[in-house]
């Protein structure tokens, strides 16, 4: 498994990957989701993905082109 740059701890069952975008500040607004997933590649869990409302649960492993990857976890 490659190293994860990046862990991001939510507080609910899930996080959209439009949220986990602003969380992040690749985005600053929600507004702006769509147009990034049009330009960057994105991989979840190994698939692509481009859907900003895509689930996002604890555990996914999230791949973002020139940023690096972001390991969901459940806050305990």
């Amino acid at each position: 498994m490659e190293n994860l740059e990046q862990k991001v701890t939510i507080h609910d069952d899930y996080i959209t990957l439009g949220q986990l975008l602003k969380e992040v500040g690749l985005i600053s607004t929600g507004g702006q989701a769509k147009w990034f997933l049009q330009d960057t590649l994105v991989v979840v869990n190994e698939e692509n993905e481009n859907r900003r409302g895509k689930k996002l649960y604890a555990g996914d492993v999230i791949v973002i082109d020139d940023f690096g990857s972001i390991l969901i976890e459940k806050e305990s």
